[in-house]
């Protein structure tokens, strides 16, 4: 038995016992006639004490040779600690040594292994098990797992039933780029592996299963931004016999049971948002309603005086800044340029201060007067001692715009708080959205979404109005699932492929099995997925997906662990009847 005890767990009680413990060493203080050593597992930390007038000589020497990071085994009587120290919970007691065994050396570490650390994030990627060692790093983990079960558990005591769907399957033309593996068996075809589980969970409910869930591991080919991983888990269900308002109840029901039992936070009746209602008012489909500063529409109040950057505009949009008339106007600079950065991309911005006397001062008083500007105080709700800040453009574009700012001044001024929490549902998403680029159509959730009723007549005449049987779950200004009702039968599932540009033959081809399926009986179904690593990081108070993930990749999409993405050699890729020029690689 390498342990009587673990290193979170003795307390006074557990004084005059003798104990074997192991784990780390993670410092120790040698003072020549006494060494303390502090020993840590996953547990806690508990301090060792060699003493010469007690400890045997051959373990004093041990012990003045022991390093960061050896493994170690150590026996001794708990004793009470002279110097208690109240931040450990093992700090009113110390281990008095008799027998250390050296199980393992270590080198010395390329970073510190404390809360605090002084490696970088390449440096603690690189060597992620000793990153793993430290106690932020851990507790997230062990977060992590605590949100997983909690699901796990809620969902088996709903009816769901636990079901595994394959890794190898068919690449589908829809939705991000597939990863793709060659198979070895069958010269020129591949495998893909999944974006998500779509077409089997809806099998599944053919197949009568009628309740599904899986924490399961999906894959996309995207071009990668910071807080997005190539492989990513969902908490993917799909229930049979529902309609919208079954979905939106039971994963409300869900996410306020993590709410309360991992948060300790009771939350009341999610509030609804239409889609169209999200992009007007906070300029993207999933707003952050932690606070206000909704979007007023100026066009009616702004586009009647000779100031052309308005009256070009198609859309001019003012937010109010709770507070901000205390702004210099070296930081109002310091917002336009922030907004006319490439990643944002106004042209400039328009402001307006709201005096705590009820008068205006605004940076086009040239053209506006004080009736003006009273008026755009009273459309985005502007009271005094606060500022306006308004953008102008075309309407896609101002929205997106404003959106960015509007996060950018909650963040500046503390609204984004993370032991807060503000659920929001967002519903009636269009069905189909249009590519500027070529002029086509393509499904804004996935091709198996269902129209709203009677709305399927409407995708001849005017695609772009129909509504989808879709719905967005947004937790604190992120999207953590989203979901809908699904084509459960084979002719509307042909006129949606239709409209998406397959051809019956292509339709067939890619689909199918499963418009096969739909005429054996398929049920109405629907279902929703959520982003496990998204929810896990925001339940924990942060918005980093890679601390809540035990081997994550980095911006680059790489694993820079175990050096992955790597070339195969040539002999795999004859294996694999695959053709590639090594030395030109």
């Amino acid at each position: 038995m390498y342990r009587t005890h673990t290193n979170g767990q003795l307390r006074a009680e557990h004084i005059g016992q003798e104990v074997t413990l192991a784990g780390w060493v993670q410092k120790s203080r040698d003072k020549g006639f006494i060494v303390w050593v502090d020993l840590r597992d996953r547990y806690g930390i508990t301090q060792l004490v060699f003493d010469e007038e007690r400890t045997p000589k051959e373990m004093m020497d041990k012990a003045s040779k022991l390093g960061r990071e050896f493994v170690i085994q150590v026996t001794g009587e708990v004793i009470e600690r002279v110097s208690k120290n109240p931040k450990m919970e093992t700090g009113d007691i110390e281990i008095l040594v008799k027998k250390v065994t050296v199980l393992n050396e270590s080198l010395t570490p390329p970073f510190t292994i404390e809360d605090n650390t002084d490696g970088g994030e390449d440096l603690r990627m690189k060597y992620r098990y000793l990153d793993i060692r430290r106690n932020p790093v851990r507790e997230n983990l062990i977060f992590r797992h605590k949100v997983s079960m909690a699901v796990r558990n809620y969902l088996s005591e709903k009816g769901f039933v636990d079901v595994e769907t394959p890794y190898l399957i068919k690449s589908t033309p829809e939705g991000a780029r597939d990863f793709v593996v060659p198979s070895r068996m069958n010269e020129g075809q591949f495998y893909a592996l999944p974006q998500s589980p779509q077409t089997f969970k809806q099998l599944l409910m053919v197949g009568g299963l009628d309740k599904y869930f899986q924490i399961v591991k999906c894959f996309r080919d995207e071009d990668l931004r910071a807080d997005r991983q190539p492989e990513f888990t969902q908490i993917d269900c799909e229930m049979a016999f529902i309609d919208q308002e079954d979905i939106l109840n039971m994963f409300e029901g869900l996410t306020r049971h993590l709410l309360k039992e991992i948060n300790g936070v009771e939350i009341g009746e999610f509030p609804r948002m239409q889609y169209d209602d999200a992009m007007k008012l906070y300029g993207n489909d999933k707003p952050d309603i932690r606070f206000d500063m909704k979007f007023g529409e100026l066009n009616d109040v702004a586009q009647h005086k000779d100031f052309g950057v308005f009256n070009s505009a198609e859309l001019v949009v003012g937010i109010a800044v709770p507070g901000g008339n205390k702004y210099t106007r070296k930081e109002i600079d310091h917002l336009i340029k922030w907004v006319k950065r490439p990643q944002v991309g106004a042209l400039g911005m328009v402001y307006s201060r709201c005096n705590d006397d009820g008068s205006f001062k605004s940076s086009v008083d040239k053209f506006y007067d004080q009736d003006d500007l009273a008026k755009w105080a009273e459309v985005t709700g502007a009271k005094a001692g606060d500022l306006i800040c308004i953008l102008s453009g075309e309407t896609n574009k101002v929205r997106a715009q404003m959106s960015a700012l509007r996060m950018h001044l909650a963040e500046e001024l503390g609204l984004r708080k993370a032991d807060e929490f503000a659920p929001l549902w967002v519903i009636d998403f269009p069905l189909l959205e249009l590519d500027e680029e070529t002029g086509h159509y393509h499904a804004m959730h996935h091709p198996f979404t269902s129209p709203k009723p009677g709305q399927l007549e409407m995708l001849d005449a005017k695609p772009g109005e129909v509504k989808a049987n879709a719905y967005d779950l947004v937790l604190n200004g992120n999207e953590i699932g989203g979901g809908s009702i699904r084509i459960h039968d084979k002719e509307t599932q042909a006129i949606m492929l239709k409209h998406l540009g397959f051809t019956e033959k292509e339709a067939r081809a890619q689909f199918g099995f499963l418009m096969d399926a739909f005429e054996y009986g398929a049920p109405p179904h629907g279902g929703l997925a959520f982003g496990l690593d998204r929810l896990v990081a925001i339940l924990g108070g942060q918005e980093t997906i890679r601390d809540f993930i035990a081997f994550p990749k980095n911006n680059s999409g790489r694993d820079v662990m175990i050096d992955a993405p790597a070339i195969l050699d040539q002999e795999q890729l004859t294996e694999l009847n695959l053709k590639i020029d090594l030395q030109e690689k």
